[in-house]
């Protein structure tokens, strides 16, 4: 694990026992140091095994005794009370990401890169580690994916650590100095926690804010937002012109640098669509920050695998394709799925997190018909009607086969539900497993 002798010698509280909350306690003990934890789930708080960890009730302790309350980056901090009386008490509130930023000064030398963004950030995160490791780089990611980065082992002098943040652990982050940070976008998401958009774009700024003189900014969007926080900063030439330009370029599907020719997106089976093409764009331009060559990063773009739940090919079955995109939890991240396939039969809905679907209506006409599901059966139904045939089909599995028996060869069956998954499932990952399982089912009939 991760630890630092930072932490020895003094009192956290860790508010939250899931898997993350669980890899800070581990490494503040590994540390020497006091610890005091609560979750709201009994079961949870039982499992602590350490008998030198004290279990009290953070909702109504003294938190002026603690040099620093560690929470769950689920954690609301503009209601939950646990903020407010931290404040009253000086007493900072911090997340693993931080504990991270203090603990960098005792590891062997090595660079950080941070990924930020309403959409895309997994891919570009996972693609950016994926050509590291293939080029023989010591890497690891964490944060917002993978394993918790405290609980993994450190990297050898000349590692490098992909992180993927969410605004919710820039929010608790105050130190982490990216050596590369890069923002993919701002759209609408998670609003309430912020004072609008504003105040949504101001938490994914602080990451750049953060970042030392001289330390790279990548900025890949043209929305209004990323243009704001990028202006004045500088950062790593990035274009989606007609023409190859200085630093990375994209234009018409081919990606260069520096005017030569690096590949396209025919030659990277597991990056289809628009949006893919700018999360290359982001890992090329990280990993010539990083010192990668052309042919290293050519490599690691040829071999990357794909994210699970995230415009994963599931299955190829009479013709039809399965496609399991279940991490687009909002129009904005669907959009681009729909953009990347001529043919859908599409499975939508879920917990929806907005009244309209703007982003995904340029592609409807992609769209053989809408299969809808969950808590947002109703509403996308009546605002897709008028487009495209409409299916209420409930859940995924029903939704999975109503779609397969009318799906053609050559066309698609896309689980991209633009909304969160909380109505049936716990995650989006349990959403996609399900979609696979169904599938999985087709195939035996």
């Amino acid at each position: 694990m991760i630890s630092a002798r930072a932490f020895a010698d003094k009192h956290y509280a860790v508010f939250g026992l899931a898997r993350t909350g669980l890899s800070v306690v581990a490494a503040l003990r590994a540390a020497g140091a006091a610890v005091t934890v609560w979750d709201d789930d009994a079961r949870k708080r039982a499992a602590i095994e350490d008998t030198q960890v004290h279990v009290a009730d953070l909702n109504t302790a003294d938190l002026s005794a603690f040099d620093g309350i560690v929470v769950s980056p689920g954690v609301p901090l503009n209601t939950h009370p646990l903020a407010a009386r931290a404040a009253a008490a000086g007493v900072a509130v911090l997340g693993d990401i931080e504990l991270f930023a203090h603990a960098r000064a005792e590891l062997p030398p090595h660079k950080v890169v941070g990924i930020t963004g309403t959409n895309g950030k997994s891919t570009t995160t996972a693609l950016i580690h994926h050509i590291l490791a293939h080029a023989g780089v010591p890497t690891t990611m964490g944060g917002n994916i993978g394993l918790p980065i405290l609980s993994q082992e450190p990297l050898p002098e000349g590692g490098v650590y992909v992180l993927e943040l969410s605004s919710f652990q820039i929010d608790l982050t105050q130190s982490l100095a990216c050596d590369v940070a890069i923002l993919t976008n701002i759209t609408p998401d998670h609003l309430d926690r912020y004072d609008g958009m504003a105040g949504y774009a101001a938490s994914k700024e602080r990451l750049f804010d953060m970042q030392a003189e001289g330390a790279a900014a990548i900025f890949l969007s043209g929305d209004d937002y990323t243009a704001a926080i990028a202006k004045g900063r500088g950062g790593i030439p990035v274009s989606f012109d007609t023409v190859p330009a200085e630093g990375v370029s994209l234009v018409d599907g081919a990606a260069y640098i520096d005017g030569k020719a690096l590949g396209s997106q025919a030659d990277w089976p597991a990056l289809a669509g628009p949006h893919n093409a700018e999360n290359a764009v982001a890992a090329i331009a990280a990993a010539r920050v990083l010192g990668l060559d052309a042919d290293a990063i050519r490599a690691g773009l040829e071999t990357y695998p794909g994210l699970p739940h995230r415009m994963e090919r599931v299955a190829e079955m009479g013709g039809v394709l399965y496609v399991n995109d279940s991490k687009a939890t909002n129009p904005t991240s669907t959009a681009p799925a729909l953009a990347a396939y001529p043919a859908i039969h599409w499975i939508v809905g879920g917990r929806r997190k907005t009244d309209e679907l703007d982003a995904c209506m340029p592609y409807l006409g992609h769209v053989r018909a809408a299969y809808v599901i969950g808590e947002a059966e109703t509403v996308y139904a009546h605002l897709l009607g008028a487009h495209i045939p409409v299916v209420r089909a409930g859940t995924v599995a029903r939704a999975t086969q109503l779609a397969a028996g009318a799906a053609k060869p050559g066309e698609v069956v896309l689980l991209s539900p633009a909304c969160a998954s909380y109505d049936q499932f716990r995650d989006f990952e349990q959403r996609g497993d399900a979609f696979k399982g169904a599938v999985q089912e087709l195939g035996k009939a």
